[in-house]
């Protein structure tokens, strides 16, 4: 290993552990714990990519997740290239391949660069402006070769051969930041006996402590107190650790997303071991804990690699061992900066100036730096850096003008403050505050019950934000009905102090319009990009967020925000609020298709979902059709028959018979609770207060504009229970609708909600000998008409297994519906076959229940009805309540539009010949002579030939569709036009007998 720039006795990784990787195709040498970015720079390696737009060297700016500059493509194998992962962030394991990006034929030789020199026709906005002339190049040659320049890095050509895990989980107190605060707000929670779950996501807890070298906790360094304190932790049983996991997204209820990168830092993961695992975790109280940001300085050439944030600089020297250069210089507005220099000082590193934009600066920092002699200037700026693929010089002159004096270094360290890290605060729909007095955005009003501690709240000071995490950990386990805690709160010894810094440009940053000083590195957006937006016209900050991209680049602009909005507040002359803050929207940083996607891919992307008559019907040759997620049985056709033929046989068979039909993925839902049924009259039109226990009723659902969202019979089990069905394609929505209104609109209602449609197997046994069949099967149940008339329900038993016996028809027929639980459904099906084969029955498909429906006018919804089609329009006006004075609809369905005359009404239709069938979705027209484009008054919504008509029936939207009736309408096809008659939607048994045999 080239030990180079490896500092011997520091940081705290074991040199006897070495790994070996590749960049670039060539080799290196490194240690176990390292980063990527850690073990490059111990061998002395900087350049390490080009910028996106002007394609400039550039180095690491940080040493973790807000690095905007090192992004790499982690090749594993043909089939496992990762592009833009931050080297910084990425674990080192022996055999590593890492390769840069955005550049061509090398990283050092890139032809791209001649962007930089034609920089101003490459302006802010420029995209806005060109590319528009000629018309005729912009399909073959301007956007190809946009989009051949897209993007960083390349995307991968296999499928993922990785596995991703998902798990759900719930806990009393969150904590989201693994450094001082979260860990002291942990403890004092999980002391408490609460659940806690702690997530940070380095791969070793512990913050900013990984660098601070003056902090002293309860009588330790401040890194040891820490990993003391997580191995607590790790001993609770109410506690689970989630190290390497990013809190991305911040959702409603306290419900929060984050990812764990579970083996991407190993050599060789075995094929059991996730990739990555996505946690989705709903807590009672979220302590967000998530530090701040240090800033860079903005000057002229401040993107040459080896210039880099302080706080990196000392994460790599006191965590890494590594050292960034030989002889560094340090510009900076701010005392954190000091201690970098401190640091590398004494760890035998040359820091050949400090360059402090402030006047005169005092405190402890400043007089050990002048103590360690360390060459200090007050009251000066860095104007531009020197050097290509490495920093080489910086050039100092006082901030007001003056001589300027050229230093030479090897790296420079810049420090402009820090800026507190609320990006999930906002995603909470908290609302940020601006403090004047520290220039900086901190948690304001709070929209959920969470509370932000520590530096990312605003506290400055380490015995300050252990005092408050502590406090804040306590108090949101007590909330959460923890007991008190006995443990004594962490006692800081000592600590490190720093000032507040500078927003905005640094003097030597413009407004000279060839100065590239840098504010966004990824996007290359300079200060003078900033100003050009604004003298545009891009007042608001979102406006000049998206004319110049600022922080819209995969770091979300976590270092240039501030920056960005200081410029435009002083360019517009007003003060930061006033111009506003750009929105944090999740992921917090990028997350992978594959964490989020999980097991839903390939075969399961769209699970294959089968009853459990499936093996049943496949043996008996039944045809199947995709209805949804769901396999079902369309028809059953017998030796010789063809579709139509066994459509035909199994409905007439049903008429004169009885009939099987497997309706198990009917959506299923059990409304239970003592509001149970006044939930029920505010989701549904009818009433059902008054529905006795062991009746049923077909019930509408409306969205709130006063259409038909869904239907289904609902069969009140108890005074407090309501089996309800739904469509089989509604009953994700529907249960969605209700968890929506229960949880938003009515939560003062004490009901529970629970999907059975998997618990229940469902069997329809239709027709006159539908009772002879199921008799012999049921115990308990008296089934006689008077006992058991149409639209009842009963609980007993059937083959021995508990059923649901519905009285209910969706043929028009004696019917039933047999509910068993659904290991046992095949079963009882079989036996109730082998009864229904002593009266003749005929198992039947969807097809031919499309039929039977269609001949006693039964909608279905979604087919009959397209979302624009009130109960009225539906011939459905009777099953809304007449004296309910609120249901959700009530109001939608009142507006004069959709009371009005001449709406589009559900009515039947014969053709004038028989024997001709009419495609779904025909338009209908009343004039077949009138000049095209004629004027379509309906449409054909359900077609089917029916056997038991001895003739094709249909059932259509018609305008005025009811004073139609007897009307002649005809329906243009490019074959010729068919002739129509105008019916009503009852084509089987007008009066209804045949419902009771």
């Amino acid at each position: 290993m080239n030990p180079a720039f490896r500092i011997p006795g520091a940081g705290r990784l074991s040199q006897a552990k070495t790994a070996s990787f590749s960049f670039d195709d060539k080799s290196y040498a490194g240690i176990e714990g390292d980063t990527l970015a850690s073990a490059l720079l111990a061998n002395g390696v900087h350049l390490v990519g080009r910028s996106f737009k002007y394609h400039r060297p550039r180095g690491f700016l940080s040493a973790g997740a807000e690095e905007p500059n090192a992004l790499v493509q982690i090749v594993r194998d043909d089939a496992r290239k990762t592009p833009n992962v931050r080297a910084t962030v990425q674990e080192l394991y022996d055999g590593l391949t890492a390769h840069s990006q955005n550049r061509w034929p090398s990283l050092a030789f890139d032809v791209g660069a001649v962007n930089d020199l034609a920089s101003p026709m490459f302006s802010a906005g420029f995209y806005y402006k060109t590319f528009m002339w000629p018309k005729s190049a912009w399909k073959n040659l301007y956007e190809p070769k946009i989009r051949a320049a897209a993007g960083l890095g390349v995307s991968p050509d296999r499928p993922d051969p990785d596995h991703y895990a998902a798990r759900y989980a719930h806990c009393e107190v969150l904590v989201l930041g693994g450094g001082a605060a979260g860990i002291a707000a942990a403890l004092a929670a999980a002391e408490t006996g609460v659940r806690v779950i702690l997530a940070d996501e380095q791969a070793e807890f512990g913050g900013s402590l990984r660098f601070e070298s003056g902090a002293k906790i309860d009588g330790e360094n401040g890194f040891a107190w820490a990993q003391g304190a997580i191995a607590k932790l790790k001993a609770m049983d109410n506690v689970r650790l989630l190290p390497r996991t990013t809190a991305f997204g911040y959702y409603a209820q306290n419900f929060v997303s984050l990812v764990e990168r579970v083996s991407d830092h190993l050599k060789s993961p075995g094929r059991e071991l996730a990739r990555e695992r996505l946690w989705q975790v709903r807590a009672r109280r979220v302590v967000l804990a998530t530090g701040a940001i240090e800033r860079h300085m903005v000057f002229a050439d401040n993107d040459r690699p080896g210039i880099m944030l302080a706080s990196a600089a000392r994460t790599y020297l006191n965590h890494y061992g590594v050292a960034v250069g030989r002889n560094v210089g340090v510009y900076t507005a701010n005392d954190s900066a000091y201690a970098a220099a401190i640091d590398l000082k004494k760890a035998g590193v040359n820091v050949a100036a400090i360059v402090d934009l402030r006047d005169n600066p005092t405190g402890p920092a400043i007089d050990e730096a002048r103590g360690l002699g360390i060459e200090i200037n007050f009251g000066r700026a860095v104007i531009r850096a020197g050097g290509k693929l490495r920093v080489s010089s910086m050039t100092v002159q006082p901030k007001n003008g003056g001589g300027e004096r050229t230093i030479p270094v090897d790296a420079i360290l810049m420090s402009a403050g820090w800026t507190p890290s609320v990006h999930l605060f906002s995603q909470s729909r908290g609302k940020v505050a601006f403090n004047e007095e520290t220039r900086r955005f901190v948690p304001g009003t709070y929209a959920q019950d969470c509370v932000s501690i520590g530096a990312c709240n605003g506290t400055d000071g380490l015995d300050a934000t252990i005092d408050e995490a502590y406090a804040a950990g306590a108090k949101a386990a007590k909330e959460a009905g923890g007991k008190a805690g006995k443990s004594a709160k962490p006692k800081v010894d000592a600590s490190e102090s720093w000032s507040r810094g500078m927003l905005g440009a640094a003097p030597g940053a413009g407004p000279d319009t060839t100065v590239k000083a840098f504010v966004d590195f990824q996007n290359d957006v300079t200060a003078k990009d900033i100003r050009q937006a604004v003298h545009e016209g891009m007042h608001s900050i979102e406006h000049v967020k998206r004319f110049t991209t600022n922080g819209m680049a995969t770091d979300q602009g976590k270092t240039s925000n501030m920056h960005g909005l200081a410029i435009a507040a002083e360019t517009l002359g007003k003060p930061i609020p006033q111009v506003g803050l750009t929105t944090f929207r999740a992921p917090y940083t990028p997350v992978t298709f594959g964490s989020i996607v999980g097991h839903a891919r390939g075969a399961l992307f769209d699970p294959t979902r089968r009853t459990a008559t499936h093996p049943w019907a496949a043996a008996h040759g039944a045809v199947f059709e995709d209805v949804g997620q769901w396999k079902r049985a369309w028809y059953f056709p017998r030796a010789g028959e063809d579709m139509h033929a066994a459509v035909n046989r199994e409905c007439v068979t049903v008429r004169k018979v009885a009939g099987l039909f497997d309706a198990s993925t009917l959506g299923k839902i059990e409304v239970v609770g003592p509001d149970a049924a006044k939930f029920m009259g505010l989701l549904y039109t009818n009433p059902w207060e008054k529905l006795e226990p062991g009746r049923c009723r077909y019930g509408i659902m409306l969205r709130e504009d006063g259409f038909i969202y869904d239907d289904g019979v609902v069969g009140r089990l108890a005074p407090d229970r309501f089996h309800v069905t739904t469509t089989t394609g509604g009953a994700p929505r529907v249960m969605h609708h209700m968890e929506d209104y229960l949880q938003t609109e009515f939560p003062h209602l004490n009901v529970w909600l629970t999907s059975i449609t998997e618990q229940w197997a469902v069997i329809a046994v239709q027709g006159p000998k539908s009772r002879e069949i199921i008799a012999p099967l049921v115990e308990g149940i008296d089934m006689s008409d008077e006992a058991l008339p149409h639209m009842s329900v009963r609980e007993g038993k059937i083959c021995g297994v508990p059923t649901r016996l519905f009285r209910m028809s969706f043929t028009g027929e004696r019917g039933f519906e047999v509910n068993v639980p659904a290991d046992y459904g095949e079963a009882v099906w079989e036996a109730l076959w082998a009864e229904g084969q002593k009266h003749g029955a005929t198992a039947y498909g969807t097809e031919s229940m499309h039929v039977l429906r269609a001949e006693k006018g039964y909608i279905i919804v979604g087919q009959d009805t397209d979302g624009t089609v009130t109960p009225n329009d539906a011939g459905l006006d009777w099953a809304v309540g007449k004296k309910k004075t609120d249901f959700v609809g009530i109001r939608g369905m009142a507006r004069s539009d959709l009371v009005a005359k001449g709406r589009k009404q559900l009515v039947g239709l014969k053709t004038k010949d028989p024997k001709v069938v009419l495609e779904e979705g025909a338009q209908i027209v009343e004039d077949p002579k009138q000049a095209i484009p004629m004027k379509m008054i309906g449409h054909v919504t359900s077609s089917y030939w029916s056997e038991n008509c001895g003739r094709s029936i249909a059932l259509a939207m018609v305008a005025g569709g009811r004073d139609r009736m007897g009307q002649t309408l005809y329906v243009p096809m490019p074959s010729g036009t068919i002739e129509v008659e105008v019916t009503g939607m009852v084509f089987v048994d007008e009066k209804g007998e045949r419902l009771n045999g």
